[in-house]
């Protein structure tokens, strides 16, 4: 299967898609059939992160997909966007969608509700993540068998969030429009991030590859993410995660690339006969183990929500808020 079709067969592809049909028009599910039959033609850069930031930020896995989401999951809708598909596959400003980590341009991103880096090294981080993980699930089994149940909990797969995260800039961070279910962020404090050595990074370039690392690296979560799930997939069957502490052992870092985060994100998919889900990890975000990085001073950047182009540094006179002082220097990790 091309990436054309891995498109219309994932939930934040097709949204993307139709997304980049819309533009500015605001999406309503009873549309959705008359937008699909428009030409896209050649998009470019600017309508390519726009279509890509609406379909993050409307991500939500705990609960039922959006109307707009579940129009577009009708059966007849994916063969009648595949025209669209091919329009964005074959953009020369979507190549880089499929490409690993950009090791010379990484930016971490702290908005109002962001912390800091960390001070605590990875493998510690991971290690108590996994034991927190296992402890949860112990403690679910309290929880109704029913998966229809009202009932919530942790319902995102992604590796701990303590962890220093990054994004490439193209020439802003990324991560500052691509963030999934959005406060819609109009500034942000930036660091340069640099590796020391060479990292072993792992890339998830799609369904396939996220599959493989669960099959290689499985933790079971079904009675703690189940009753989301469900409400996200219909499937009430088990589920399984990667072992983000196992994976820490083999690697320095993790990458999801944007057309992995298209194809794979939101979908019930086969691990044996279990099922897995990638949820809560936004586009070509790299979640680092390794504490062997170079973090730079932060600096102040302001921007529309949705539009990287109008992102920029702040002019050199403008009094801006305190930067968030750094953590103290741990490890393995120069400031």
């Amino acid at each position: 299967m091309g990436f054309a079709e891995e498109l219309v067969a994932a939930p934040r592809g097709r949204r993307s898609c139709v997304s980049a049909l819309a533009g500015r028009q605001v999406l309503r599910p009873d549309e959705v059939g008359e937008l699909v039959e428009r030409d896209l033609g050649t998009p470019g850069d600017r309508e390519l992160l726009a279509a890509l930031a609406s379909s993050v930020d409307v991500a939500m896995y705990w609960q039922e997909p959006d109307a707009v989401d579940q129009a577009l999951a009708d059966p007849g809708i994916g063969p009648r966007l595949l025209p669209v598909a091919r329009a964005i596959a074959s953009a020369p400003d979507a190549r880089w969608w499929s490409s690993g980590i950009d090791l010379d341009a990484q930016v971490h991103v702290e908005m109002e509700r962001t912390a800091p880096p960390t001070d605590r090294p990875g493998a510690e981080i991971v290690g108590r993540w996994r034991d927190e993980t296992v402890e949860d699930e112990r403690r679910s089994r309290q929880r109704p068998s029913d998966p229809s149940a009202n009932f919530s909990g942790h319902w995102w797969s992604a590796p701990p969030r303590e962890l220093i995260t990054t994004t490439r800039a193209r020439p802003a961070a990324l991560g500052l429009c691509l963030e999934e279910d959005s406060f819609g962020p109009e500034w942000a404090w930036c660091r340069s991030v640099r590796t020391t050595r060479e990292p072993r990074v792992l890339e998830i370039t799609g369904p396939e590859a996220w599959c493989e690392i669960v099959e290689r690296y499985p933790l079971e979560v079904t009675l703690s993410r189940r009753h989301d799930w469900w409400r996200v997939t219909g499937w009430a069957g088990r589920w399984l995660i990667p072992d983000w502490n196992a994976v820490a052992a083999d690697h320095d870092a993790v990458h999801l690339t944007c057309a992995g985060y298209l194809t794979t994100a939101g979908r019930a998919l086969p691990v044996d006969e279990a099922r897995t889900m990638l949820a809560g990890w936004d586009p070509d975000q790299t979640y680092w183990f390794s504490d062997d990085l170079d973090v730079g001073e932060p600096v102040f950047w302001r921007g529309e929500p949705e539009d990287l182009d109008t992102w920029a540094p702040a002019d050199p006179d403008e009094v801006l808020p305190e930067p968030p002082p750094p953590p103290p220097r741990p490890r393995g990790r120069r400031w």
